[in-house]
């Protein structure tokens, strides 16, 4: 065969690769590069958690083939915090790193799948950077800048009252350094997902699982 023909043929044959199937032996296999979207059912807060908590969630759109959900929208989802960072006050935004372990079907099956957060969609406007780690928002420049404006404000109208014109420009720059030496002290904001939060996870390798005929018993699957 030709070189450009088994080319042609290997490409169309990814294309036409499922999200998952369900084999003739009743097993069911997720592939690799599925992604899983779910919603928050813990809260997971910088501040008060920490590395190795678990937190659970829920599927929120079903992953289909052939007609048949492999996983239904009302399947569980387990997972764990493998870093977290504390923020810091001039440096250092507060990061939490999570790591989604398995995925479990109202019908007996179980996935354990080793998945990494691709994105996250927050309240408080965190980011997800590489290696699923989620990013605090910062502090609020708005904020601080207001805050300096009300310090030189004030600085002003004390340097008014005590030297008049001239105490008033010291005043108001005193006050203006005072405002940023406040909102330095400040550290940044924790990152915080409370429950409901939508995140989204990469399957990163294919995994199969067999149906149990016990809807209560769970089925291990085999990594391929």
């Amino acid at each position: 065969m030709k070189p450009g023909l088994c080319l042609g043929i290997a490409l169309l044959a990814a294309v036409l690769t499922p999200a998952a199937y369900a084999s003739d032996d009743d097993s069911f296999t997720i592939q690799a590069g599925t992604s899983l979207e779910v919603e928050l059912t813990s809260t997971l807060n910088s501040k008060t958690n920490q590395t190795g908590d678990l937190f659970t969630g829920k599927v929120t759109e079903p992953i289909i083939a052939h007609g048949e959900e492999i996983v239904p929208e009302s399947s569980t989802v387990e997972g764990h915090v493998t870093f977290m960072k504390p923020p810091g006050r001039v440096k250092g935004k507060a990061e939490m790193r999570l790591v989604l372990d398995a995925i479990k079907t109202p019908e007996g099956r179980r996935y354990l799948i080793g998945a990494g957060l691709q994105d996250a969609k927050t309240p408080e406007g965190e980011t997800v950077k590489s290696e699923g780690t989620v990013e605090g928002p910062g502090k609020d420049t708005k904020h601080a800048a207001i805050e300096s404006g009300i310090g030189a404000a004030a600085g002003a109208g004390v340097g008014a009252i005590a030297a008049g014109g001239e105490g008033a420009l010291y005043g108001a720059a005193i006050g203006a350094v005072v405002g940023v030496v406040h909102t330095l002290a400040k550290r940044h904001p924790n990152v915080e997902l409370p429950p409901g939060t939508d995140l989204t996870f990469l399957i990163p390798r294919a995994v199969t699982a067999t149906k149990s005929g016990d809807a209560g018993a769970m089925v291990v699957p085999n990594a391929n």
